[in-house]
């Protein structure tokens, strides 16, 4: 068994197999009713298995709060997996104010890859509490915290990006149940987690940004990521280029006479990428770019995306515009392969990211 200090007993698991054994239990459990307990034939219910976990992931909570680092980077991951793979929202409800103190600990004064993953698993237990009054005030507590990492500039870039990532899902999944007013806040978040790491003058606060002032927000930064396209990095690139696309989406939808400043400079950067033939770069980077940036094109110029269909059990999601993929592709990329799962959960797809009449 685990000890406070993080020591392990002579019979103890590794960090690895505590949580490999949190998600197997889950496994087991939503997949039965019942399991055979191994070399005795008998019956061990749900309520046994679920109870078997939620103490492990007591000690993981628990863990959080080690003097070790290494305890509480294993712990972090250990609760990253459980709360990406399964709905745990009545377990977590009972704990939110823990875990989200624990969080602010390791945010405050923890290395920038603990910071990162503290960061990773507060947008985790937004998710999981499901928005409403619960993950709204943990947001309001860790906000102010999350802005600070993400606009230092001696922070390390994998903290930052996790803090830009965390509060546009935050913002997103507490506002899920206020209509559409957040929407623009909430895109601009998800725009900040891709280029605000690499920006020289970020907003002092991310929040600071209302929808009266949005339009002229799009209108400014357009220009900036158009420079952006220059980057060496391929990933950077595509991702500006995504950004590129919501933020000329999301004027258009706020005016639809809305015009891209020099569109002609804007639309021969785009076509220089999306027939990129460098042979210095990777056959599958060249491929991806391409392909990315002949959507991107498209769609400044026609007007026109390419709608998408995800299935999830007997159902299917839409995705028909930039600003749903952005939302889909942040819930996948912190889910990563629990998304599905997840999906069939309420704050997920909801009427704000996914109106009924998308879902199938």
């Amino acid at each position: 068994m685990w000890v406070k200090n993080g020591m392990k007993g002579e019979s103890a698991a590794s960090d690895d197999d505590v949580a490999s054994e949190i998600l197997s239990h889950y496994s087991s459990a939503s997949d039965t009713t019942s399991v055979l307990e191994e070399g005795t034939g008998e019956q061990v219910d749900e309520q046994t298995a679920q109870e078997e976990t939620e103490d492990k992931l007591k000690q993981c909570i628990d863990n959080l709060m080690d003097k070790s680092s290494k305890t509480r980077l294993a712990a972090l991951e250990s609760l990253r997996q459980a709360f990406s793979s399964r709905l745990l929202d009545d377990f977590l409800t009972e704990r939110r104010l823990t875990v989200s103190d624990c969080l602010e600990r390791s945010l405050k004064k923890g290395s920038g890859e603990e910071q990162a993953a503290a960061a990773t698993v507060f947008a985790l237990l937004c998710i999981q509490l499901g928005g409403g009054d619960e993950a709204e005030e943990g947001f309001k507590m860790l906000r102010p915290i999350l802005t600070a990492i993400l606009i230092d500039s001696t922070a390390s870039i994998a903290a930052r990006q996790s803090c830009a990532r965390s509060l546009g899902m935050c913002c997103y999944v507490s506002a899920a149940e206020d209509g559409e007013s957040f929407t623009t806040l909430t895109m601009i978040h998800f725009m900040l987690s891709w280029v605000t790491m690499f920006s020289k003058n970020p907003p002092a606060d991310p929040t600071s940004v209302t929808n009266g002032g949005s339009l002229c927000f799009c209108c400014s930064h357009l220009p900036k990521l158009q420079a952006c396209l220059q980057s060496s990095d391929v990933n950077y690139r595509i991702a500006v280029g995504e950004t590129i696309a919501l933020l000329v989406e999301l004027g258009r939808d706020l005016d639809e006479d809305f015009e891209v400043d020099d569109s002609e400079s804007l639309c021969e950067s785009l076509k220089s990428l999306a027939t990129d033939g460098n042979k210095h770069r990777a056959k599958n980077d060249r491929r991806k770019q391409r392909s990315i940036f002949r959507e991107v094109l498209h769609y400044i110029e026609n007007e026109d995306f390419t709608e998408e269909k995800i299935r999830f059990g007997v159902e299917n999601v839409y995705i028909d515009g930039w600003m749903r993929r952005r939302i889909y592709d942040a819930f996948k990329e912190i889910l990563e392969s629990g998304v599905r799962h997840h999906l069939q959960n309420d704050v997920v797809r909801g009427k704000k990211s996914f109106p009924p009449a998308l879902v199938q």
